[in-house]
């Protein structure tokens, strides 16, 4: 086929077409290349973790008895009496979910209030008691901390749970038997109510006494029989009776 010249101006044309084409391909190359570059900064800031809080990794820590992560932390000045976000302590964290290595961690810091409490008033001896966590408890005595709080005290939430070693050690250690909770219930009616006989048998042998009455007039018999508990109504009738003869 001949080779048919190309005129100026179609010259020209075809070479501005050619120059548009090329800066339009450019230019949607470095869109396209920036859309990437988006992309990829869109999914690295979704896919990135975020970075926990201090506070959360030291709540984790007590919760799940990491000694090295507790220790960890509070040597890089975090505070021991932080409380989660249900102004839970850390301690009662700790004694909570008997994490007894955590629970040790923090009570070899100067700076832990062995006595806090949460918003219930509960502290970490109460909490220990009532999870039978009697390792936790004589760590709590060994840093003389209270047997005899105002109020609910650990020997009632022992009791509660029938925890019989840890009601035998507050006792021990000078808990007070018959002790009113803020509506005058005591140890003994816990046990009752509970249906723990040997636990009212324990306390009944330290002194209890089953004639007290709460604020609404109910004893640790009363208890026993609202909750239907046969045994320990049986053995209180009979302590009664017992009592009665003398």
């Amino acid at each position: 086929m001949k080779n048919i010249p190309m005129s100026s101006a179609a010259f020209e044309q075809t070479s501005a077409w050619r120059a548009a084409l090329a800066s339009a391909r450019r230019g949607a190359a470095r869109a396209a290349l920036a859309a990437t570059f988006a992309c990829a900064a869109l999914s690295a800031l979704v896919a990135a973790p975020a970075q926990a809080a201090p506070i959360d990794s030291l709540i984790k820590s007590v919760k799940f008895d990491d000694v090295d992560g507790v220790n960890k932390l509070l040597a890089k000045g975090m505070d021991p009496n932080s409380v989660d976000n249900q102004g839970i302590p850390l301690l009662v964290i700790a004694a909570r979910e008997k994490s007894d290595k955590a629970g040790a961690a923090l009570l070899a810091n100067p700076k832990t209030n062995i006595e806090i409490e949460d918003k219930a008033g509960e502290n970490a001896m109460m909490m220990a008691a009532l999870a039978g966590d009697l390792n936790f408890v004589n760590l709590l005595i060994a840093k003389d901390a209270e047997v005899n709080k105002k109020g609910w005290a650990p020997l009632h939430y022992a009791a509660a749970n029938g925890h019989d070693d840890i009601v035998k050690v507050l006792l021990d250690h000078s808990a007070y038997v018959d002790a009113g909770s803020p509506n005058g219930t005591t140890p003994l009616m816990m046990a009752a109510r509970g249906g723990h006989v040997s636990t009212v048998k324990l306390l009944l042998d330290n002194g209890a006494d089953l004639t007290v009455k709460n604020q609404i007039g109910m004893t640790a018999l009363d208890f026993a029989k609202t909750y239907k508990e046969p045994d320990v109504v049986e053995g209180l009738t009979a302590r009664l009776q017992q009592m009665q003869q003398k």
